[in-house]
């Protein structure tokens, strides 16, 4: 298959879950769009819901996909500890 276009969205500071060393800054069970989706009742983003967001992790409001029109993933800091504070 031959790919002519990629598009990368990158949603920064949208956390969607905790990263394996989240115990050792305190951040056991962070899930920013989680946790936004949960005190607002749910998630309306149709789109993002096509693309495969909901495959990710859980989010209220969200479906996951069985045929995603995207690949989708989540991405991982490279350097210990946190960007911000």
């Amino acid at each position: 298959m031959k790919i002519n276009r990629v598009i990368v969205i990158v949603l920064d500071s949208v956390g969607i879950g905790e990263l394996p060393d989240a115990a050792e800054f305190g951040d056991i069970g962070s899930h920013t769009l989680g946790n936004i989706a949960r005190v607002v009742g749910g998630l309306n983003l149709p789109n993002l819901e096509a693309l495969g967001l909901a495959n990710i992790a859980a989010l209220p409001g969200l479906t996951p996909q069985l045929q995603p029109t995207a690949v989708y993933g989540k991405m991982a800091e490279v350097s210990p500890g946190k960007d911000t504070t």
